[in-house]
């Protein structure tokens, strides 16, 4: 049999080099997507002998069916004719142990539905109408624009009934609706990538090129994102490429060998997961990672990838003991082969896709994670604030009349929160595992903790930093998160619960409409704290700056359920400043209880400005204003 895979594409490949494997690897089709025939090809450089079995073989052995070596690059490839659209297939490997082993392929672009295994002839045949979105994205998604991330768990937003998921389909016009009415720009997918275990939530992936068989066809998922193009909504991909799970028809111990995983376990086993690590040193791995990531780009049109787990894979001894890793070869603890990946990945990306952003849910001070490649960095653009988040869940967990004493937990985010750019995230993390919804986590009766949730929401859109909030919190649902049951949408017939809806809504409004809410939100200058050491009051007031002629906006906070009454505040222009938003205002579930429009500033001087305001700040509440 002739080579089928070209000597420059095999050469890429091994030298890490192949950016777009997904359209020479796997199962390509001979003619059209939709037509019979297909070249099928695999990496399997310590296999014996390579066949295709499938539906089109009865799943027999066949010689008919055998691939060929592609030279020496460990490729085997051949062509198969009567393989229609809907085949099942597998990859039948000899060792040179001297045992077969059936595996899935790891370029499916589908496969059967878990727990069944196999990959499937696949139609991606699909006319995309999005084109005035692309050319409008990077417009859309420069630093300088509102970004507002609704964080979901695809299978338990909705089910259509019991245990039964919504389709791709199914989701486009209810869930679209959702985030349009609250103004969320992106929806952030969790884990969609094939994964056999549910419970997993997606984070075990099996098949880095396929969406999960669960909620429909791949074309499906591709009109799911054209849609949501369409209504002016991004679509952010949760990717997982810092580990993969043992199961033996997949990627573990491919051929025999240990092809995409280290061979020794202090460099190869997660012992937090129970799963295998990459072996980013190994240039055919590293090109099937970024192939992997640009597939979900090119093929299905993501707006973003956010990386998973990046301090797992930035570090040899993570999660390890003393003698349970293997140091780097000066000696450090540091992933060098990982590090060299992230930058390869994102260097990638950026060259070829400048406007799709990339999102490292990194929790360590590792310098540089926002940085360019081309200056050190690892080249992301985002990185979660998993800091902040700490700090202020913790903030948050002590009764009002204890906060006075851990004032720090609000104010400790200005030694970093320009270090790199930030994400702002209260993710799935947060509310699942026993830990609890957002509301249960909020002290006090039951209006104290709708007022608690409120502020909370408050210092996370109004301070510096993009949004990220997971499905459910927007409405402060009671129940934490299970993937085994929907979000609690009959909570939003409550009346406390439709006000934190509201005023979720209302501030992803002010976001979008101040300009200085986000047109400096990761510049220094961007930032001013008026009120930062008030901890016997737990009062914080701070002033968000944009371009020379957008208004400022000042952001007053009161962290207890007393009034502060007489507050006066330094302000840096005179005049009427009028009120924007006001979480105690009735509508959001507050008390009414100081609802002025309009506070005329003196120039009586205070926080080291020439003019303030006096206001009477309501309890447990946060006040927007900014001069007429």
């Amino acid at each position: 049999m002739t080579d089928v895979i070209s000597e420059h594409d095999r050469w890429l490949f091994n030298e890490g080099a192949h950016s777009r494997l997904f359209e020479l690897l796997g199962q390509q089709p001979l003619e059209g997507w939709g037509d019979a025939g297909r070249r099928f090809a695999v990496w399997a450089p310590e296999a014996v002998r390579v066949w295709v079995v499938g539906d089109f073989t009865g799943w027999n052995v066949n010689d008919a069916y055998g691939l060929a070596p592609q030279g020496n690059s460990g490729i085997w490839a051949g062509e198969i004719p009567n393989a229609n659209v809907g085949d099942r297939y597998k990859f039948r490997i000899s060792t040179k142990a001297g045992y077969d082993v059936e595996r899935a392929d790891p370029f499916a672009y589908a496969t059967e539905m878990p727990p069944a295994t196999a990959s499937v002839v696949t139609d991606l045949d699909y006319r995309w109408n999005d084109d005035a979105w692309l050319a409008a994205r990077p417009e859309r998604q420069r630093h300088d624009k509102p970004i507002s991330i609704y964080e979901m768990h695809v299978g338990s937003w909705r089910h259509a009934e019991a245990y039964n998921s919504l389709s791709w389909l199914d989701l486009i016009d209810p869930l679209s609706d959702h985030l349009l009415e609250r103004g969320f720009t992106h929806v952030e997918l969790m884990p969609v990538t094939e994964h056999p275990f549910y419970g997993s939530w997606g984070y075990q992936t099996t098949s880095y090129f396929a969406p999960t068989a669960r909620y429909g066809l791949p074309t499906e998922m591709m009109r799911f994102v054209d849609e949501f193009h369409a209504r002016g909504l991004g679509v952010i991909l949760d990717w997982v490429p810092s580990h993969f799970p043992s199961d033996d028809f997949a990627l573990a111990n491919f051929d025999g060998s240990h092809l995409y995983e280290h061979l020794d376990p202090r460099e190869g086993w997660h012992p937090d997961w129970k799963s295998y690590i990459f072996n980013y040193g190994r240039h055919e791995v590293r090109a099937f990672l970024i192939s992997s990531a640009m597939s979900w780009i090119e093929r299905y049109h993501i707006d973003g990838i956010r990386v998973d787990a990046v301090a797992s894979m930035l570090y040899r001894d993570y999660s390890r003991n003393a003698g349970e890793w293997i140091p780097n070869e000066y000696g450090g603890r540091e992933n060098l082969e990982a590090i060299e990946f992230l930058r390869q990945l994102n260097a990638t990306i950026g060259a070829e896709h400048p406007d799709v952003i990339t999102i490292a849910e990194e929790s360590t001070a590792f310098p540089g994670v926002t940085r360019p490649v081309a200056d050190g960095g690892l080249g992301f653009h985002y990185k979660w604030d998993m800091g902040w988040m700490h700090d202020t869940l913790e903030y948050f967990s002590y009764d009002p009349i204890h906060r006075r004493y851990h004032h720090d937990d609000l104010t400790r985010r200005g030694m970093w929160a320009f270090s790199e750019n930030y994400v702002l995230p209260l993710s799935h993390d947060e509310v699942t595992h026993g830990k609890g919804s957002l509301l249960s986590k909020m002290p006090g009766d039951e209006w104290q903790q709708f007022a608690n949730l409120r502020v909370l929401m408050a210092n996370q859109w109004l301070q510096p930093g993009k949004k990220l909030l997971f499905m459910g919190q927007e409405f402060g649902q009671g129940p934490e998160w299970n993937h085994d049951h929907p979000v609690a949408w009959s909570q939003l017939e409550v009346s406390g619960h439709a006000g934190i809806d509201r005023w979720l809504g209302d501030l992803n409004a002010l976001y979008a409409s101040e300009p200085s809410l986000h047109r400096r939100e990761l510049e220094p200058d961007g930032f001013e704290w008026i009120v930062l050491d008030d901890g016997e009051n737990s009062v914080t007031a701070w002033l968000r700056v944009g371009e020379e002629n957008d208004r400022p906006v000042l952001c007053v906070i009161n962290h207890t359920p007393m009034p502060r009454t007489n507050y006066r505040i330094g302000t840096p222009t005179g005049g009427s400043w009028s009120v924007l938003v006001n979480s105690d205002q009735g509508i959001y579930g507050g008390t009414d209880a100081f609802n002025v429009d309009v506070i005329e500033a003196s120039a009586t001087g205070s926080h080291g400005r020439e003019q303030s305001i006096v206001i009477d700040i309501p309890p447990l509440a946060a006040v927007v204003l900014a001069p007429e």
